[in-house]
């Protein structure tokens, strides 16, 4: 007579501790109650009624998630292969149950699409140079869709976009012919510097003879101090004038005192 209470007993008892859960600090568990939305549970020991309750584990953290490379043909007609990464998280875990089957592959094809739509309206010079504002356009577009369901995008980030051989030769080129023009341009400054610069000193030369022939002497200077060999240059009469006068003077005060 006893041994049926004591088995009901049992199974109540083995329903009581089926029904305890473990949310981890970044779960939350969205619970249905005979299958209408009853509530969200947070972290720690929670429990529910067995039979009665059933109740979906999401996750809080931030996921990151790849996005496979997506063929572009781009506006100016270029076909390329661009690949990007996404950082979401769940805001609204009951959201992210109830609006939608599975926002996590939701979310992936979503930025699938969006990535062939933002990358096939810029051209490529565009693509290449303005990526920074590729991923701000592409965050605030699959954010604004993602929204309903709870989901947060944080970020999205054009990871590697590849180009055609051909392409690349095209661009190779171009770089080469554009720092090519830079060298010549930066050349030709430097010339037009040089030309001015001795344009100048010519001019402060012709006014300024006692400084030509200290430069001709600074030059005479600098050659015997490099070369070993005997240098003979033509000394200009001016140069020796003022010491000839000098000796003639003195001469002729020594003749007057004798």
């Amino acid at each position: 007579m006893l041994t049926f209470p004591l088995i009901a007993i049992g199974v109540l008892a083995l329903l009581m501790l089926a029904g305890f859960r473990v949310l981890a600090e970044y779960e939350r568990g969205v619970i249905f109650r005979l299958g209408r939305f009853n509530g969200v549970k947070g972290a720690g020991l929670k429990w529910i009624i067995p039979l009665v309750d059933r109740m979906v584990r999401v996750g809080l953290r931030e996921i990151v998630m790849d996005v496979p490379s997506q063929e572009v043909i781009t506006r100016d007609n270029v076909s390329v292969k661009v690949n990007a990464v996404l950082y979401f998280r769940v805001l609204h875990p009951e959201k992210a149950i109830i609006q939608v089957e599975n926002y996590l592959y939701g979310t992936s094809q979503l930025a699938q699409t969006t990535l062939r739509s933002v990358c096939g309206q810029a051209e490529l010079d565009d693509l290449l140079a303005e990526r920074d504002r590729i991923n701000q356009q592409l965050q605030e577009i699959i954010d604004l869709q993602t929204e309903p369901w709870g989901v947060k995008v944080r970020s999205v980030e054009v990871k590697q976009i590849d180009l055609p051989v051909d392409m690349q030769r095209a661009m190779a080129k171009q770089a080469e012919a554009e720092r090519e023009k830079r060298s010549k341009v930066i050349h030709a400054q430097g010339e037009l510097l040089a030309a001015q610069g001795l344009a100048d000193a010519s001019e402060i030369l012709q006014t300024q003879p006692a400084a030509l022939q200290l430069r001709y002497l600074q030059t005479l200077s600098e050659i015997a101090t490099e070369n070993s060999s005997t240098t003979i240059f033509p000394i200009p009469i001016d140069l020796l004038r003022p010491f000839y006068e000098n000796a003639r003077d003195a001469s002729k005060s020594s003749d007057r005192e004798g």
